[in-house]
């Protein structure tokens, strides 16, 4: 397997990288041009654009309104200059469940079995996906497309038992698989799917692995019933040991002979990079797949919750899992990163660090303190008290001193150092602020309030202000506009609540409230540091309320 660059990754046939762009981070075209030349010279040979909706569909004005979908003539543009480094672009797309933004539109409200999942069996639903087909097959040379049909747990349990009652959920799932995989040929195209919905069939679910279950069985009818151009999908970046690897990778080929692994590089876990935890558990799981006999496999690029952290912020993570697939050692591997990239290795790995807030040493699994404990309110506290032992807000001062130092030598991503300085100057302010807040208001102490609300709240509204101004050029170097109003939201959101929740200090210590209720009630710890989502953040209140 050899591209452009004329590098081999010898134990493997195909070595690729996914990359979300259905979270409203959709990288601009001069961007993924960047990137594909990394991964070129890094040894990969094939890339995945997970769109969901983010493409341009014959007819369907709606698909992708609004959201930065890419253009039939951006994707030909994208597609010619990765053939041209050796990368074969494979589109990626969803055939079955999350089709929430689409779901947006009266237009697909029609096509929905329940939650975020088409309405398996519906002619419409098979009318919108040969389109899908069409359009990719007219702009992407590719014959391979990835069509999805992940985590579609409620599949034939909406509108579809509604219509037909309740059946077998391995035949609602594999009449519809054959459908998509019939439109498929007809358009020469090879499929793979993710593969975790067999398994959620079977009680054991998809944690196939566990001592308790070390391999699944399927019913022959179901590996029969598998199309002969569909390849299962194997995606795995949870596993802490090799055995829960192998055992995987075994019940995997139990369904199929054609298997694919997919692993990835933490980033969708909020404003900062999960590269240590993603190169110690692909370390488990590449060589697993080596002796598994898998012969294909993906890095997968998730971006969760608002596409908040850059692709770039994944390199280490990548040139890591490119050297386990190349048999390279570390001093190699690192020669190699410096080469290729400009950039000491060590220096890179430096962007995970506003989540180690116990010290860098200090293993925190995907902890996402730096995004949790940024819009932690300041009254209500929800996740006050998710850090299990104390943390000296000095270490974020620390932490972003070497951030700057880094990005005071001025190379292509100083941008990058740059954003995570400025999140740890916020969080050096806020991220105990609420404790000692309650702490000082419980203590009945009005000046000590008085001097948190006139100094330590400013501080951090203009330390937010800095981070939020960088965070947006990052964006902005990085990806389409669409989807930063989403940030303009939140961190404009959190700025008028911190000026609310100012004024009602001030209030209480100028004795013109009796009390702040928020702060009488006492913190419970029922969450811990890996809350990701900013709805599970900022508040408990309802946010908004959907009648699926």
């Amino acid at each position: 397997m050899k591209n452009s660059e004329d590098t081999e990754l010898k134990n493997f046939d195909r070595f690729g990288v996914m990359i979300d762009c259905s979270r409203n981070a959709v990288m601009s075209v001069p961007a993924l041009k960047r990137f594909f030349g990394i991964l070129a010279k890094m040894g990969y040979d094939c890339a995945m654009l997970y769109t969901e909706d983010t493409y341009e569909i014959d007819g369907e004005p709606l698909f992708g309104y609004k959201r930065g979908r890419y253009t039939q003539a951006e994707l030909r543009e994208i597609d010619e200059y990765a053939a041209g480094l050796g990368i074969e672009l494979i589109p990626c797309i969803q055939t079955l469940g999350h089709m929430n933004a689409a779901f947006r539109w009266n237009r697909y409200k029609g096509l929905r079995d329940c939650c975020n999942i088409l309405l398996a069996g519906d002619e419409r639903v098979y009318e919108l996906i040969d389109k899908m087909f069409s359009s990719l097959s007219k702009c992407v040379k590719s014959r391979k497309i990835h069509i999805g049909m992940d985590e579609a747990y409620l599949a034939g349990l909406g509108k579809y038992l509604e219509i037909h009652g309740y059946r077998n959920r391995f035949e609602v799932l594999c009449e519809h698989l054959q459908r998509v995989c019939d439109i498929a040929k007809k358009y020469g195209y090879e499929t793979l799917m993710w593969e975790d919905m067999f398994f959620r069939c079977l009680p054991s679910g998809y944690n196939a692995g566990t001592k308790a279950s070390p391999v699944v069985e399927f019913p022959a009818w179901v590996r029969e019933a598998i199309p002969e151009n569909a390849t299962m999908v194997y995606w795995d970046y949870y596993g802490d040991c090799a055995e829960k690897y192998a055992n995987m990778i075994e019940s995997s080929k139990n369904l199929s002979d054609k298997v694919w692994f997919a692993g990835g590089v933490w980033i969708w876990h909020g404003l900062t990079s999960h590269n240590r935890l993603s190169i110690r558990r692909n370390a488990l799981a590449l060589p697993e797949c080596k002796k598994g006999g898998v012969k294909n496999v993906l890095m997968t690029l998730w971006g969760d919750n608002g596409g908040e952290c850059s692709m770039f912020y994944a390199l280490p993570g990548l040139m890591h899992a490119a050297a386990v697939a190349e048999g390279m050692d570390e001093a190699g591997m690192k020669a190699k990163f410096r080469e290729i990239t400009g950039e000491d290795y060590d220096d890179m790995l430096a962007l995970d660090l506003p989540n180690y807030i116990y010290g860098e040493d200090i293993d925190i699994g995907c902890a996402n303190y730096s995004k949790n404990r940024l819009y932690n309110d300041p009254l209500i506290g929800l996740l006050d008290a998710n850090n299990e032992n104390p943390v000296d807000s000095e270490i974020f001062a620390k932490y972003a001193a070497r951030l700057d130092a880094i990005a005071d030598k001025e190379t292509e991503f100083s941008y990058l150092y740059r954003t995570q300085a400025a999140l740890c100057r916020a969080l050096e302010v806020k991220f105990d602020l609420g404790n000692v807040t309650r702490e000082r208001y419980l203590a009945l102490d009005r000046e000590g309030v008085r001097r948190i609300a006139e100094e330590s709240y400013p501080l951090f509204l203009t330390r937010l202000d800095t981070f939020y101004r960088i965070f947006r050029d990052k964006w902005n170097r990085d990806n389409k506009p669409y989807g930063f109003e989403i940030q303009d939201i939140r961190i404009g959101g959190l700025v008028r609540r911190f000026e609310n929740c100012r004024e009602r200090l001030l209030e209480w210590c100028d004795g013109k409230a009796e009390s702040i209720p928020e702060l009488d009630e006492p913190v419970i710890n029922a969450d811990r540091g890996d809350v990701a989502y900013w709805n599970d953040m900022a508040s408990p209140a309802v946010m908004a309320e959907y009648i699926v």
